[in-house]
């Protein structure tokens, strides 16, 4: 029926543009996603970076949940501050607005024929004819998604132009603004796109269904409903996760509120000063003004607001050994990558401290205490370490499972794999000393000179070791990690040996087997420390920030 609302029409125009959505930042993620993560880590030092860098980041890829979800797992991995991560979401608030610019530009200003149906065709084709290459499949996913977003920005225009005639905008001027503005937020909060609620606005102010005024009060709303986005998924998240949603909802509000007031002044800035006369261009410059006003006002109190935020959610932070993957989401795999292998370097750090403890400084048992308490007589402080460090170790396997089940690149996939082992071989040597725990306390406690010689060559041996692995995993040379493996073969060798000899003319107070056993662990736990940084020598994507601990 001519001039009646066609719910379905425009009910699709917004599904066919949230779809195109989806496609866009999807097959954007696949082709440039891994640059634009090192973009935020290498360039986001100083929350003017942030800005700037957010703003470009979420400009391209058109999803400020995308960059959201980055910043929260660098944040979670200590590698940005939470005050430069607050610059990129302001950034990201402003380079949403791209998308608004596109569609005033372009998707009022040509036929939708002419302009979206050759990026659906050429994009749909490629996609399902040259799939076998990833670049081609994700670029054919990028056409279609462009398409989608005008076919349904049409398909919407066209269902709103239809009863255009029939509305009469003073039946609704009684609300006032602040229900344009609450409706703003009521719709971009349900459909959970700030995006498709602007386009539904330029097409509403196309159509002339609204003024100026109104728009842009529902635009002030829909930058406020957005927020529920980034609220919901900090349900049941982390404390940085929760932190950064409220930062968000405080900037929109504080920034909407504010601008609101204002609505009259800025209307008359955009035609008076920037002299657009183009209701459309109008639009769209205005939200940029709203955003770029929000900025102005918080980069002042950025690092006050850091400071403040770190005193909320308190009972949030997350629970575990970790110090880095316990903050950083599953879903962002690369940096969770990374944030993996600094606990893996943190591991190995304590494992060599937990050696170094056992073999120089283990604390011997009271003189009068019997030969039995001896024998079984393990320190509560190496076993309580060794705990840790396999609960650690526990943990963040965990977490590489987790990581497993990830959409992984084939570097990523034998990176991370590596890392698994690597950990394995860490917990393999720490649990060689602590089974040898009570037989060192054995030949601390023994009289006979023999005993006393091979307690001095085992500690003077493994000394060096570790000496020679702690200064391995900074450097990572493999042509000195391959002389250790070949060292301790023929150190050990030579100590069972001379170990042998010696018997024929020494007396001992303790069983030769336990003698040999603790020789053989204690260059078997070598052996699997240095087993696990062969395992680790696949380079990271980027440079780590290790803080190294003394092993003294």
């Amino acid at each position: 029926m001519e001039g009646s609302f066609d719910f379905w029409r425009f009910l699709a125009g917004i599904g066919l543009f949230l779809w195109g959505m989806h496609q866009l930042e999807h097959s954007l993620r696949e082709l440039v996603g891994r640059s634009f993560k090192d973009l935020l880590q290498r360039f986001t030092n100083k929350p003017w970076k942030g800005i700037a860098v957010g703003t470009v980041i979420t400009a391209i890829l058109q999803s400020s949940s995308l960059v959201t979800l980055m910043v929260l797992a660098f944040l979670g991995g200590g590698m940005i501050s939470l005050s430069h991560s607050l610059g990129v979401v302001l950034g990201a608030n402003l380079g949403t607005t791209v998308t608004a610019w596109i569609v005033a530009t372009l998707g009022f200003k040509v036929s939708v024929s002419d302009f979206a149906f050759p990026f659906l065709a050429l994009g749909s084709l490629t996609y399902l004819f040259v799939n076998s290459r990833p670049l081609l499949r994700n670029l054919g996913a990028f056409l279609v998604g462009f398409g989608l977003l005008f076919l349904g920005l049409d398909f919407m225009k066209g269902a709103i132009e239809s009863v255009a005639e029939e509305i009469d905008l003073s039946d609704y001027l009684g609300f006032g603004l602040w229900a344009f503005l609450g409706l703003g937020v009521f719709i971009t909060a349900l459909i959970q796109s700030s995006s498709a609620t602007i386009v539904i606005v330029l097409s509403a102010l196309n159509a002339q269904v609204i003024g100026i005024e109104h728009a842009l009060a529902m635009i002030i709303g829909a930058n406020i409903g957005t927020t529920f986005t980034l609220i919901l998924g900090a349900v049941g998240g982390t404390a940085d996760k929760k932190r950064l949603a409220l930062s968000n909802f405080i900037f929109k509000l504080v920034a909407g509120v504010i601008t609101f007031f204002f609505i009259d002044e800025m209307i008359h800035v955009a035609f008076f000063v920037f002299k657009v006369e183009d209701p459309l261009m109008e639009l769209v410059l205005l939200n940029t003004l709203v955003n770029v006003f929000g900025i102005v006002i918080f980069y002042p109190f950025l690092g006050a607001m850091e400071r403040w935020l770190r005193g909320q959610f308190l009972s949030d932070e997350p629970k575990g050994l970790s110090t880095y993957i316990k903050n950083v989401t599953q879903e962002v795999p690369s940096v969770g990558i990374i944030a993996l292998e600094k606990e893996a370097d943190w591991l190995f750090e304590r494992t060599l401290k937990f050696v170094k403890k056992l073999i120089l400084k283990q604390h011997l048992p009271e003189r009068n205490t019997s030969v039995w308490k001896k024998i079984i007589y393990q320190p509560k402080d190496l076993i309580s370490e060794y705990d840790k460090l396999k609960s650690l170790e526990d943990e963040l396997t965990g977490y590489g499972i987790g990581l497993q089940k990830q959409n992984l690149s084939s570097e990523e996939a034998a990176q991370l794999n590596h890392l698994m082992h690597a950990l394995r071989e860490m917990i393999y040597g720490a649990k060689d000393f602590k089974d040898i725990v009570h037989n060192i306390q054995q030949m601390e406690a023994s009289r006979e000179s023999l005993v006393f010689d091979v307690h001095q060559q085992i500690k003077e041996k493994m000394n060096g070791f570790v000496a020679r692995l702690h200064v391995l995993l900074s450097q990572r040379d493999e042509k000195e990690l391959a002389e250790l493996l070949v060292q301790l073969e023929r150190d050990y060798a030579w100590m069972i040996q001379e170990l042998y000899e010696r018997l024929r003319h020494a007396k001992t107070d303790i069983p030769v087997s336990t003698l040999s056993n603790v020789i053989k662990q204690s260059f078997s736990g070598i052996k699997h420390l240095a087993y696990a940084l062969e395992q680790k020598k696949v380079e990271s994507p980027v440079p780590l920030v290790r803080e190294d601990i003394p092993l003294g």
